[in-house]
């Protein structure tokens, strides 16, 4: 896939985009865009800092593994509200995520963010596209992602084909925590997605929701910072898929296998049910 870059002086600003997402309801089309948004970007450290708070970070002069996507929200954001984008933002479920860290993210204070999608495929209950973002600082690649998105009611040829992520080790608790009633509000601040699902029972509820939910991005930063004294800072990949929400507010319960270049973490609730299940391994 050729990839037609746009590089933007600036980053995008988010109430204009919230905006066009709130004014699109409907799918205009089968096919996704080949253009690319491209944008250098400064650290905030304020900014930084909330972040590390809510999610669980200790102040280790690195960036934290799911950082970046906070760099990048406002030009996902612009891509996805694009003309261009055949399907609307608003709806759209984030299926699973895999973050590649390539070097240590320490004293990284400007870095360029690229965005774009890939990989329409079919699905049982719509069609699902990859959001994938890159870091780059001056010595080349630091970071990438990609995000598996559902939009339901798309309809595609052929036959879905499913990843299931499944543990297969040992798994013992290492950590538990409360999910708060705002804590998708307090997420929204520090990352500048005001997603209605995550920000009140009321906003839930007019997309089909009993009640606000967690964020995904939210569960895997605050799962890796629970487990940043085993995890590699560097060289390493960390794949998650979202399972049942964590509807707020809520008790979970972390799974991990012993600390190690390569392992297996679960996310599950009352009664064991199954939030998020992943693993980390080196990078290929």
């Amino acid at each position: 896939m050729t990839i037609d870059w746009h590089t933007l002086n600036r980053e995008p600003s988010l109430p204009g985009l919230y905006a066009h997402a709130a004014t699109r309801r409907k799918i205009t089309g089968t096919t996704l865009p080949t253009s690319g948004l491209r944008c250098w970007v400064d650290v905030d450290a304020k900014r930084l800092a909330a972040y590390r708070k809510v999610c669980g970070f200790a102040d280790n002069n690195l960036l934290p593994p799911t950082y970046p996507h906070i760099l990048a929200f406002a030009l996902q954001m612009q891509l996805l509200t694009a003309k261009d984008f055949p399907f609307p933002l608003l709806g759209l479920i984030h299926l699973s995520n895999r973050i590649r860290v390539l070097r240590p993210m320490g004293g990284v204070n400007r870095a360029r963010v690229s965005v774009h999608v890939q990989n329409l495929q079919p699905h049982a209950k719509g069609a699902t596209f990859d959001l994938v973002t890159t870091l780059d600082d001056q010595l080349g690649p630091l970071w990438e992602a990609q995000s598996q998105m559902l939009c339901r009611g798309v309809k595609l040829e052929g036959e879905p084909v499913e990843e299931v992520l499944a543990s297969t080790l040992i798994l013992t608790q290492v950590a538990q925590w409360k999910a708060p009633s705002d804590i998708g509000r307090q997420y929204a601040k520090v990352s500048g997605d005001y997603n209605p699902i995550h920000l009140s029972s009321a906003s839930a509820r007019l997309f089909g929701f009993p009640s606000a939910i967690a964020h995904g991005l939210w569960k895997k930063a605050r799962t890796l910072a629970a487990l940043a004294e085993q995890l590699p800072t560097a060289n390493i990949e960390i794949a998650v898929q979202f399972k049942k929400p964590v509807r707020l507010p809520s008790e979970v319960a972390l799974l991990a296998s012993a600390a190690g270049s390569s392992g297996e973490l679960q996310l599950i609730g009352a009664a064991d049910l199954e939030h998020m299940v992943g693993h980390w391994r080196p990078v290929a």
